[in-house]
């Protein structure tokens, strides 16, 4: 399965409309996100190549959900195909997530692949207050769910759990994959 990197021209466009709908300036958005002023400049220029970590502390500090910074505009029929996906890399984990659909407004949800590897737990910071994560086990066994009180899902499981707390995903034998709808209200 071929990948592509993210949407830079999309992203950087999506920072800017949505720091100024939110009356933001840079230096507050990047203190809200616990980034430097620099790396938000360069995204909301073009450059640079932001790890899934960066986005998601972006969309928290500017109250939106993640899938609003990296999912362009489309038509009535949307197909992804497996082969040309755009696909987001952890920065600590080996851990993959493909947004494959964005909801609308009042209530988003949004539907990612992702894809995990053993080694290393990707832990994730809390998302804006009131999501909701599912998840189904498409392959393999994968400990998810609050870091308090993780929870282990073979092959053809399903949890869900509240995404506006500190939570993790760590594949236990290689070749996990599993499907993730996240709700935001």
């Amino acid at each position: 399965m071929a990948e592509s990197g993210p949407p830079i021209a999309a992203i950087a466009a999506a920072l800017r409309r949505e720091r100024q709908r939110a009356g933001l300036t840079l230096s507050e958005v990047a203190r809200r996100a616990g980034i430097a002023k620099s790396t938000l400049s360069q995204l909301e220029a073009g450059t640079g190549n932001p790890s899934i970590e960066t986005l998601w502390a972006l969309g928290v500090a500017l109250g939106v959900p993640f899938s609003q910074l990296v999912d362009p505009p489309t038509s009535q029929v949307r197909v992804v195909r497996a082969d040309a996906r755009t696909t987001f890399h952890a920065d600590r984990a080996d851990f993959a997530a493909t947004l494959l659909s964005a909801g609308d407004h009042p209530a988003r949800r949004d539907l990612y692949v992702m894809t995990l590897e053993p080694g290393s737990a990707r832990m994730a910071d809390p998302h804006i207050p009131g999501s909701v994560e599912h998840i189904v086990v498409a392959a393999g066994r994968l400990r998810t769910g609050p870091t308090d009180a993780p929870i282990e899902l073979g092959t053809g499981d399903y949890a869900s759990f509240r995404g506006d707390v500190p939570h993790c995903y760590e594949a236990l034998v290689p070749g996990t994959w599993a499907v993730l709808m996240m709700e935001h209200h």
